[in-house]
C-alpha cells in the first residue's frame, strides 16, 4: 500500500464511520517508532506508522486510522479530543477504533533481564550491570537471560 491508497482508505473510512469528509493529507511515516499513528493539530494531517500494516493485518491499520480520525473530527468540531476525554473515548468505541496500538517488535532491544523474585521481564537496548539495579515492582534481584 502506498500513500495514495492510504489517503483513499482514510477518506472512505471517514465518510463511512464519521459521515464527514477527510479534507487533509494522510501518509505513511517510517520515522514513527513506538506509536501507530499521529494527528497534527496545526495542519490536520495524519501520519501512520507503516509497520502497522507490515507486522499486523489491515484490520489493525483500520483501527489506528479510526483512532486518528477521532482526534481529527473532534478537534475540527471544537470538542475535546485528547485520550483522557470521555467524548473521545465514547466516539472511539462507537466507530470501533483501537484505544492502543499493538506493540511493535523492536530489533534494537537486545538484552532481556528477568527479576528473580517476581519473574517480571525487562528489555534493554544497552547492556547494564544487574548488580546495580533492582526490580521496579518488587525490588528483587535482576539477572540477564
Amino acid at each position: 500500500m502506498n500513500n495514495q491508497e492510504l489517503q483513499s482508505l482514510v477518506e472512505s473510512i471517514s465518510l463511512e464511520f464519521f459521515k464527514c469528509p477527510f479534507l487533509h493529507k494522510a501518509y505513511f511515516n517510517s520515522r514513527l517508532k513506538s506509536t501507530g499513528g499521529r494527528y497534527f493539530l496545526k495542519n490536520h494531517n495524519i501520519d501512520i506508522n507503516p509497520k502497522m500494516l507490515e507486522e499486523f493485518n489491515e484490520q489493525i491499520l483500520i483501527g489506528v486510522i479510526k483512532h486518528e480520525l477521532c482526534h481529527y473530527h473532534l478537534h475540527l468540531s471544537g470538542q475535546k479530543h485528547t485520550h483522557r476525554d470521555l467524548v473521545f473515548r465514547n466516539l472511539l468505541q462507537q466507530v470501533g477504533g483501537l484505544r492502543y496500538a499493538p506493540r511493535i517488535s523492536n530489533e534494537k532491544m537486545k538484552y532481556q533481564y528477568v527479576c528473580q523474585q517476581c519473574e517480571r521481564k525487562f528489555w534493554r537496548q544497552r547492556k547494564m550491570n544487574p548488580d546495580r539495579y533492582r526490580c521496579g515492582a518488587c525490588h528483587g534481584k535482576i539477572k540477564l537471560i
